[in-house]
């Protein structure tokens, strides 16, 4: 049997490591993006930049926000994930059923079709529509699960039984990007406007809040807050 999580456990977000500059003069990450940025300025290190990082915002200058990285560690379901790797901009690590067996899956709540819009879903079923759907899942979950277990138990690889495995099974992913890709995903994929799933939109908020936190100059340019 495996362990199975509801709504408010369905996804884990936490910052793994950002660009740290070695040079003393520089305090963080969003100094030396400046530092970059005026490159053929004779007043480079100028640490008075965020009128400057807010110019490059507005202008489209994205380019400077290439010189630093972010690196976040996600938890979610292989569904969502794949969602996530279609940005391939990134670099990705993800945790291999290849390598290791899967114990875990994700319960998700019901939503219903939005006949209009393919791409969205609506929240309105009534609620023992959506007890019906989360209970399915738990019993499909435990039996996929279950001959699954059977299937290593026989000696069949890994790579193998994982076909048994619903898509709501638990995965793990590293995404690491420079600034510019961040921005280009967090705009997209935070924004309800842009069709995203709720269940990734989610995990974008949830990066999102960490980005304001580590580069508020930037968020302030991109009038993130």
């Amino acid at each position: 049997m495996s362990d199975t999580f509801g709504t408010n456990e369905s996804f884990g977000v936490r910052l793994i490591a950002v660009t740290k500059p070695v040079l003393p003069e520089f305090e963080d990450a969003e100094a030396l993006v400046a530092y970059c940025a005026r490159v053929s300025s004779p007043n480079q290190e100028n640490p008075d930049y965020a009128g400057l990082l807010r110019y490059c915002a507005e202008h489209s200058h994205w380019s400077v926000f290439t010189m630093a990285n972010m690196v976040v560690e996600v938890e979610t379901s292989r569904a969502i994930s794949q969602q996530i790797l279609r940005h391939w901009t990134f670099d990705f690590q993800e945790f291999s059923q290849r390598y290791a067996a899967a114990t875990e899956a994700i319960v998700y709540p019901a939503r219903r079709q939005d006949n209009a819009n393919r791409q969205n879903s609506i929240d309105d079923l009534p609620e023992d529509v959506n007890n019906w759907f989360m209970a399915t899942q738990s019993l499909y979950i435990d039996a996929a699960f279950n001959v699954y277990q059977q299937a290593l138990d026989k000696g069949i690889a890994k790579e193998q039984a994982r076909f048994l495995l619903p898509l709501s099974t638990k995965t793990k992913l590293y995404m690491n990007g420079n600034l510019r890709t961040w921005i280009h995903y967090l705009s997209l994929r935070a924004d309800p406007e842009h069709g995203t799933q709720v269940e990734h939109r989610e995990i974008a908020q949830a990066i999102k809040e960490i980005f304001i936190e580590e580069f508020p100059t930037i968020a302030r340019a991109l009038e993130w807050t």
